[in-house]
């Protein structure tokens, strides 16, 4: 089997690991378990935790000390126990311990991949910026699969989900051993502690421009938190209506909202465009106003007729929210830094989005939806209401606050 074949083997299971129970099991721990909206906030905020301590600690292991197939196997061993333990509890405490744990095993073996890639690409002479996208849009395909797979075998609200999870989780564990190895590098040993945790990105922040660029991309990181966390538990609760109880929406709740991850291979696509045509502000705007939308028409929709058809809307409009920032503001930040320390600003960027904000986004949403709920029934217009109005008042703020001036030339190169 060739390197490329290989490769995508692996971007497919790391990814089916995370569809299998990321977008599931808030329903899991609402409906089965019983967990208040808080709790399963405070459940998710783990992964948020982990995504600021822990990715750049393990390239550390991995530069210095350990090759990075064998330690993304060894990280993947103990992801699938935490995942087989989780399936077994139901105190919101101890689930909160157990999925951080995953969560500090998992985040790093993301960055992990992309290094194995790299790695044996550049080991057979193969152009990563050619070559190494096909092989990662595999990801996205295994994190709809399982979504699908999840759905259609109608167990969104049960444990089962982290059984299939922690078996995937073990078997790329043992397929990762079978990957060309990945050395350390004596370069890295040569350098400071302060510089490998990607300290030295935060002199950025002496910069107005960057300084508010990465204010607001923690607030925006929230967002996306928000909708991983409770979007599946806002279908499931259509069931509650007779009317809807047959409907698609109710029925595979899963496959609806991987309509989202489909949507996010086209906006991709469309980024070159943008950025040359627009700017990076007006993109970033355009994802600010697309995450108000995702929010209003889940406040607007149901599973019938015209409300249906809001829910569609919802997911397409996902994908120009999420790449229109996550992947637009990577490339902001590779034009604007001095190229010493991109690949601390990166990680910088990655620690605002998905660390900071996945955490604060994960804390509030889940009292938020506490407040709207009176006696278990829960208000979801009002709490996407709330959802909607706080990411248009970002982006009204973005829009007055942050100065940036479009550099047409420089967005030529754009690809």
């Amino acid at each position: 089997m060739g390197i490329k074949s290989r490769l995508r083997i692996m971007i497919f299971l790391q990814f089916f690991i995370w569809g299998s129970w990321l977008v599931t099991l808030g329903s899991y721990m609402i409906n089965t378990l019983e967990f208040t909206g808080a709790q399963v906030g405070v459940v998710y905020s783990s992964k948020g935790l982990a995504a600021i301590l822990m990715p750049s600690l393990i390239g550390i292991i991995a530069d210095r000390w350990v090759k990075a197939n064998i330690l993304y196997g060894i990280l993947h061993f103990l992801g699938a126990i935490a995942l087989f333990t989780a399936a077994q509890i139901s105190d919101p405490s101890v689930m909160f311990w157990v999925i951080f744990f995953n969560s500090l095993v998992y985040m790093p073996t993301l960055a992990l991949s992309n290094t194995i890639s790299y790695v044996s690409l550049e080991s057979k002479g193969l152009d990563i910026v050619k070559d190494f996208p096909p092989i990662r849009v595999f990801g996205t395909i295994g994190f709809i699969l399982a979504m699908w797979i999840i759905s259609l075998a109608k167990i969104e609200l049960s444990n089962i989900q982290l059984y299939i999870a922690g078996g995937a989780s073990v078997l790329l564990a043992l397929y990762s051993f079978t990957l060309p190895n990945c050395p350390t590098s004596n370069m890295k040993k040569d350098k400071s502690l302060i510089s490998l945790l990607g300290l030295d990105a935060f002199v950025l922040f002496k910069q107005k421009k960057m300084a508010l660029f990465f204010l607001f991309a923690m607030l925006l990181g929230a967002a996306l938190q928000i909708t991983n966390t409770f979007g599946n538990p806002f279908l499931h609760d259509f069931a509650l209506n007779p009317d809807y109880k047959d409907s698609i929406a109710v029925k595979y709740p899963a496959i609806l909202l991987s309509v989202s991850q489909m949507s996010e291979v086209f906006f991709i696509l469309t980024i070159p465009f943008f950025l040359r045509r627009y700017g990076i502000k007006k993109v970033i705007l355009i994802s600010m106003l697309a995450w108000t939308l995702r929010f209003v028409f889940f406040g607007f929709g149901n599973p019938a007729g015209v409300g249906f058809l809001l829910l569609i809307l919802s997911m397409i409009v996902y994908g120009c929210a999420f790449d229109f920032f996550n992947i637009s503001g990577a490339i902001f930040v590779e034009k604007e830094v001095d190229h010493r320390i991109r690949a601390s600003a990166q990680g910088l960027f990655s620690t605002m989005v998905n660390g900071v904000g996945a955490y604060a986004g994960a804390i509030i949403s889940g009292n938020v939806v506490d407040y709207f709920t009176v006696d278990g029934v829960r208000n979801w217009q009002n709490i996407w209401f709330v959802f909607g109005a706080y990411t248009l008042v970002l982006a009204i703020a973005f829009a007055i606050i942050f100065k940036y001036k479009h550099d047409n030339e420089a967005m030529k190169n754009v690809t």
